[in-house]
């Protein structure tokens, strides 16, 4: 039975059929296994969103708001923790793999669905690809320091050179400094995809370990820093910019929080999941935050935001400057070689979730939502997304791909939060394991703050994102929309509401 164009957007899948999916295993889906524990999921939200935001980031965004970034790093964790609050809830209810493609998919339509779905995918890739190019960073200076090797230029950038770093789109080839390929990235992306492909369980776990350990380096790195604490470096507090600079690196900063919506991508492979995934949620927005503001504090205080400008291997270089030795900066560069590492395993696997949930819906050519057996995972899903970023990591700068991922975490906080206030009108007493508070209210400022930043990002931000949307807009009309599990007759007869 074909649809119209206008109930095709529309046509929502239903609560209970989204959950019944989760176990139901024929012909034209797979289903994954539960094994993933409540600590190992809050290690999922701290091990995705601890390591971008703290080894990367300050110099990234210090030159661009000075001292005044903490305030930076607070807007970003109000506009997060006003999401969380709302993942909690929407997960509570939807325990399901896909995170806000599935929400928007049960509450505003597969086409608005289809296109959040798009953005997650921008992000999670390019978040992926972002985080990889710095880890390298971190990995050259370890190996300097540890045995003097010094990784010939060749193997540790991409060939692409930024000409204005104001303008994505001015950029240059082969240019002095460049190199061939940046082959840590490719190493980093096909080492957590091995690890991925063994399944959640072993990946949850190994992840847990490393962030303990990122946990503990970090926690250093605030004790050391803070014996060389110098009030006098928050002088001038704001920089030339004033508070839009505060404003515009509370935008960036937003993308690190991405590590909350990777917890509600392991929807599937939770054990109770509507008690664990709301608990998950919240207590790695409060570990994240912490942490944030303590080591942001502790790093502004003993170097001048000046300093902070190209920074490589930014921490790890404020601790050889304290201690005058290099033993405290390789304990912190090994910690964030580690630390880099889980936050590029989360992201991979939250973003092969994504798609899995995607392809089993129809929306996607089914090669996506085949599970392993053994495993239970997506193997050739986890695969494909893995060359994918090894790709953009291997020949794209970083500079090119911080903002991008902070409009793929904004437009799908905004989604949620937009959906909580939906299905309180449409399915009130549908069991909730979490209720956010406040009624409305605080799925309503949640919304604001999301849209408030999205308009703090930069042009090419949208320009990038308007070319995407619009590669997504053929994919869908053209293949997603005709091939919808919702398009077949008995679909369309149980989204029918």
């Amino acid at each position: 039975m074909a649809s119209s164009i206008i109930e095709q957007i529309m046509r929502k899948k239903p609560v209970d059929r989204l959950v019944a999916d989760t176990s139901d295993a024929g012909d034209g889906h797979g289903h994954l296994g539960r094994s993933i524990t409540l600590f190992q999921l809050i290690m999922f939200g701290v091990g995705a969103t601890i390591g971008t935001g703290i080894f990367f980031v300050l110099s990234e965004q210090v030159p661009v708001a000075g001292p005044a970034v903490v305030i930076s790093f607070i807007i970003a964790a109000v506009a997060a923790g006003l999401s969380a609050l709302c993942y909690a809830e929407m997960s509570s209810m939807i325990p399901v793999s896909g995170s806000s493609y599935s929400y928007a998919y049960a509450t505003l339509g597969e086409g608005i669905a289809f296109f959040v779905a798009a953005c997650l995918v921008l992000e999670y890739g390019i978040s992926a690809a972002a985080v990889a190019v710095g880890w390298a960073e971190y990995v050259e200076k370890l190996l300097f320091n540890l045995t003097g090797i010094i990784l010939p230029g060749w193997m540790t950038k991409g060939p692409i050179s930024m000409v204005d770093g104001g303008n994505p789109f001015a950029m240059a080839f082969f240019q002095e400094g460049s190199g061939l390929i940046n082959l840590p990235a490719v190493v980093l992306v096909a080492l957590c995809c091995i690890l991925l492909l063994r399944g959640a369980k072993e990946s949850a776990r190994a992840n847990a370990i490393m962030v303990m350990i990122k946990l503990a380096v970090l926690t250093l790195f605030i004790a050391i820093a803070g014996s060389a604490f110098k009030s006098a470096n928050f002088t001038p507090f704001f920089n030339e910019s004033g508070f839009n600079g505060v404003q515009a690196a509370a935008a960036s900063i937003f993308f690190t929080f991405v590590g909350l919506d990777a917890v509600s991508t392991a929807g599937e492979e939770v054990i109770n999941p509507r008690r664990n995934l709301p608990l998950a949620i919240i207590s790695a927005l409060v570990i994240v935050t912490g942490f944030y503001v303590l080591v942001a504090l502790a790093a502004l205080g003993v170097q001048p935001a000046s300093a902070f400008d190209g920074q490589e291997a930014g921490l790890a270089t404020i601790l050889q400057n304290i201690t005058g030795s290099a033993w405290p900066a390789n304990l912190l560069a090994a910690g964030a070689v580690i630390s880099i590492f889980s936050v590029t395993l989360i992201v991979l696997y939250g973003q092969s979730r994504i798609l899995f949930a995607v392809s089993r819906d129809g929306l996607l050519p089914s090669i996506f939502h085949k599970v392993d057996p053994r495993s239970m995972t997506p193997v050739a899903c986890t695969i494909i997304v893995a060359i994918f970023v090894s790709l953009i990591a291997a020949f794209v700068p970083s500079g090119l791909l911080w903002d991008l991922t902070s409009m793929g975490t904004l437009t799908a906080f905004t989604v949620v939060s937009a959906g909580v206030l939906i299905l309180r009108f449409t399915q009130p007493d549908m069991p909730r394991g979490y209720r956010v508070p406040f009624g409305p209210v605080l799925p309503v400022l949640s919304i604001v703050a999301c849209v408030y930043l999205i308009f703090k990002l930069s042009w090419m931000v949208y320009a990038i994102t308007g070319v995407w949307v619009a590669i997504a807009a053929v994919v869908y009309f053209g293949y997603s929309a005709r091939n919808s599990r919702l398009e077949k007759p008995e679909g369309l007869g149980e989204a029918a509401e």
